[in-house]
């Protein structure tokens, strides 16, 4: 069997980015990158928000410059026949919060683009730019090619969902502060070593804006090897790559491609007081709770499209489900279809969602008091005032949250269906 496609060679380039100045900072690339001269086929991986920074009063103005930012990337590698990688401003069609958005560009233009997912609220990142979803390798003529973005390198599920799904080489682009550049060094090695691949994670370095970059852009091979790293001064680095040192080094075993299921799904099925005691330990480490209700009764693509929305609103999700009584006092004596029982086991098996549980009064006030979520979750159908808890939730400093349904589908239409069909 032949090994999987990899870039023949790849290379990071570092250098001080100045806030705004989108001009300044494409040229200075660009010199760095023609005196490097890289070899064509090569990977060239740039630092985080490469040609404008994180100038976040002009946000919306730079993001209009992605275009022309764009095609410096494809000017970069016609001329040098390699690929380039880094991110930028990426505007929201919706004309909500905007990406911050890898980019991969090759000679024919952009063939692939991550979004980061992990924003750093330390920076304030989350008031400005929206987090991505799941992330999936992008599909480059030399192979997948796994993709982190700064702050994404402390969430190690990221590269790892990334690598199972075929990526041999991860690339990060990042602006990395100096006063924790341990931190990206043993990190950076650590998602080689865990993953069993290569590494190339460029760094800013210099003074941007207030904040010192740590530089230190480095190039690691997949059993932690260093092969090329750069100190703090403006630099490209490069080298090639050898994919027989991946599969030497994984014939021995390969952590990244074991993927046992070991989650009791079960578990997370909660009274309120254990619920009460793991939101407390949840809290204090700084997350924030959200929390939503409903029957549940049969489980379709609306429900878990509301879910995800939901969770993505917080770092936990609790879900409220009407017990069995509850449910027949809402819906009549023919409800629900499945026990309270049931419905609690399917609901826990969502990824989604973190804790269940159950209520046995017509409204989940009690519920929400006793838990006080930071975000109260619930649908778009609903106004803020007919929703139950959220004044209470609102004058303990939390917000509201009301999500619109994906899809046309509801649990009665689906029951009224099964039995026309009988």
């Amino acid at each position: 069997m032949t090994a999987p496609p990899l870039f023949p060679a790849v290379a990071c380039v570092q250098f001080a980015i100045t806030l705004g100045a989108v001009e300044h900072n494409l040229k200075e690339a660009e010199r760095l990158i023609d005196r490097f001269g890289p070899a064509p086929g090569t990977l060239l991986v740039l630092p985080e928000m490469w040609a404008t920074g994180f100038d976040y009063e002009r946000t919306a103005e730079l993001g209009q410059r992605a275009p022309e930012i764009l095609a410096a990337m494809q000017r970069i590698a016609v001329r040098h026949d390699v690929h380039v990688a880094g991110t930028l401003t990426d505007p929201a069609d919706d004309g909500g919060l905007p990406a911050n958005t890898l980019a991969v560009v090759g000679p024919q233009g952009v063939i692939g683009r991550t979004a980061k997912q992990h924003l750093f609220a330390h920076w304030q990142e989350d008031r400005h730019y929206r987090g991505g979803d799941a992330v999936a390798p992008i599909r480059t003529p030399h192979g997948p090619l796994a993709g982190l973005v700064c702050y994404d390198l402390r969430f190690p599920e990221v590269a790892r969902r990334q690598v199972f799904a075929g990526s041999r080489l991860l690339a990060v682009s990042a602006e990395w502060p100096l006063s924790r550049v341990d931190h990206w060094q043993t990190l950076v090695r650590a998602r080689a070593i865990e993953n069993q691949v290569f590494v190339a994670a460029a760094n800013g370095c210099g003074r941007t804006g207030t904040m010192e970059m740590a530089g230190h852009s480095m190039i690691v091979a997949p059993d932690g090897t260093v092969m090329r790293a750069a100190g703090t001064e403006p630099a490209v680095i490069g080298c090639p790559l050898d994919n027989s040192l991946i599969d030497e080094q994984r014939r021995r075993f390969y952590a990244a491609g074991d993927q046992s299921w070991t989650t009791p799904d079960c578990g997370k099925i909660r009274s309120l007081e254990a619920l009460r005691a793991d939101l407390a330990f949840i809290r204090h480490q700084g997350s924030r709770v959200a929390f939503t209700n409903g029957c549940f009764d049969i489980l379709h693509a609306g429900h878990v499209s509301y879910l995800e929305a939901a969770r993505r609103t917080a770092d936990c999700l609790v879900v409220g489900l009407n017990t069995d009584d509850s449910v027949r006092g809402l819906k009549g004596p023919g409800r629900p279809m499945n026990t309270e029982a049931d419905r609690s086991r399917v609901l826990a098996a969502l990824g989604c969602v973190d804790f269940v549980v159950l209520f046995a009064e017509p409204t989940p006030i009690r519920l929400i008091t006793a838990l006080m979520p930071d975000v109260l979750v619930k649908g778009a159908d609903y106004s803020e005032e007919r929703i139950v808890g959220a004044p209470e939730v609102k004058a303990a400093g939390g917000r509201v949250v009301r999500i619109a349904f994906e899809h046309d589908c509801s649990t009665t239409g689906l029951i009224d269906r099964i039995k026309a069909s009988l």
